[in-house]
């Protein structure tokens, strides 16, 4: 199991996602940086922990991602 401040950070910025309307694997494959900028009180480590869930998404390792596996190994953050 990943580390619990690893997951909240993915929670915290998945909450920020869905404040904004962004809710569906749809509309994160389409967010453009201006979108991304436009949130309120992002900072640069959700905006990398975003272009991250877009990446894992487009993988269709989201779950595994938020589990904290990555290559079939645990992450050791």
């Amino acid at each position: 199991m990943t580390d619990k401040n690893a997951l909240n950070n993915k929670m915290k910025v998945l909450s920020k996602l869905f404040s904004v309307g962004c809710n569906t694997e749809k509309k994160l494959q389409d967010l453009k940086m201006e979108d991304i900028l436009s949130i309120t009180g992002i900072t640069v480590p959700e905006m990398k922990e975003i272009t991250e869930l877009q990446k894992q998404v487009k993988n269709k390792t989201l779950f595994s991602y938020l589990g904290g596996v990555t290559d079939g190994n645990t992450e050791s953050e």
